[in-house]
């Protein structure tokens, strides 16, 4: 049993219940100090109750989209409240999604406010992964489909262009001939992008920490001085099949995305570390390398994050949205995926890559 029990100002058979819940259980003063947490609670937030005891519960974490005049109002109103899909970024541990639910409870003549925490973060990853490839594979096919009839009548309109021009008495009327084939070909470069990588390219064992060298390399060519790109490698991880050129593409647009929000100033964290026992679409397997581009730009818009990978989706004003629909694809063709997660001051995205089954 926690450490914590004794500190409980409730007897009985509530400690050994609580204590074995697999709900967090926190119970807070009106200065809003931790009384009383559960191993459950511990487990989440990563920290001994011995530790957690007295600290303020608003203090333990970098990001909490729990708004505090929430539990004060609790307190001076006597009413309790629930939230759900409550972002939590403890100071020492994962980031979290969770359920809240607090109700005001007197004891002694004091007034305390009971908070129960049930995780959901990773039941939401699940069924946010079924549901995105569905309608990310819905979206791809609607866009495919315009995009190959967008470029049948584009090779004729250019074609009729270039014929045009070579029957043209006055050069000077050329001018205008060339400007409709050079935005055809615009259209053209834009429809084959909108297509997206087909097939998956020739795959061959290669070190993940040169294909991020050479991305830093290309964007340090580009970068303002006020813009860091510091790398954070684990050294470990081996050697996997994949297309280098397909994965220095899928990184090299995330990277551009994130270099962008920045405008230039502040810093992008280039990080790799070795996963054991992923799965990833119902395949689980025994090792993967996480691979994060972390900056610390403002962050990505709530409503923007759901639909992120989705094309034509961007929440910048002259944006095509295809950056992160086509890198989420060349992870899907290596057999992973990329999850995001945001909040002001920190925006990761991380491709999940397997290395061996067994």
């Amino acid at each position: 049993m926690s450490s914590a029990s004794a500190h409980l100002p409730i007897t009985g058979i509530s400690q050994p219940l609580l204590e074995n819940l697999s709900t967090a259980v926190i119970l807070i003063d009106q200065r809003l100090q931790i009384r009383y947490i559960n191993a459950a609670g511990e487990q989440i937030l990563s920290q001994s109750a011995q530790r957690l005891l007295g600290e303020k519960f608003t203090t333990l974490f970098e990001h909490c989209s729990l708004e505090p005049d929430l539990l004060l109002r609790l307190f001076s109103e006597g009413q309790g409240f629930s939230d759900g899909e409550v972002s939590l970024v403890p100071t020492e541990a994962e980031p979290l999604l969770a359920d809240i639910a607090a109700a005001p409870m007197s004891v002694g003549g004091q007034s305390y406010a009971l908070l129960e925490l049930r995780r959901i973060d990773q039941q939401r990853r699940i069924s946010q992964e079924i549901i995105q490839s569905a309608q990310q594979t819905a979206a791809r096919d609607l866009v495919r489909s315009l995009a190959h009839e967008i470029k049948n009548p584009l090779g004729g309109l250019r074609g009729a262009a270039q014929l045009l021009q070579k029957e043209l008495v006055d050069p000077n009327l050329g001018e205008f001939t060339q400007i409709i084939i050079e935005q055809a070909d615009r259209l053209r470069n834009l429809v084959d992008r909108l297509l997206g990588p087909q097939q998956p390219g020739q795959r061959a064992e290669h070190n993940i920490h040169k294909v991020l060298e050479t991305v830093r390399q290309l964007v340090s060519m580009e970068k303002s001085e006020d813009l860091a790109i510091v790398p954070d490698y684990d050294p470990s991880i081996p050697e996997f099949p994949m297309d280098p050129e397909q994965m220095q593409q899928a990184i090299l647009n995330i990277v551009k995305n994130a270099s962008e929000a920045l405008s230039g100033k502040g810093r992008i964290t280039f990080r790799t570390r070795i996963a054991n026992r992923v799965t990833l679409k119902g395949v689980q397997y025994r090792l993967a390398v996480e691979l994060s581009i972390i900056d610390n730009g403002p962050g990505i818009p709530i409503e923007l994050q759901d639909t992120l990978f989705y094309p034509m989706v961007s929440g910048k004003p002259h944006g095509t949205g295809l950056g992160l629909s086509i890198a989420q694809t060349l992870a899907a063709q290596h057999s992973g995926r990329i999850d995001c997660s945001s909040w002001p001051g920190h925006t990761e995205f991380k491709m999940t890559l397997p290395i061996r089954k067994d």
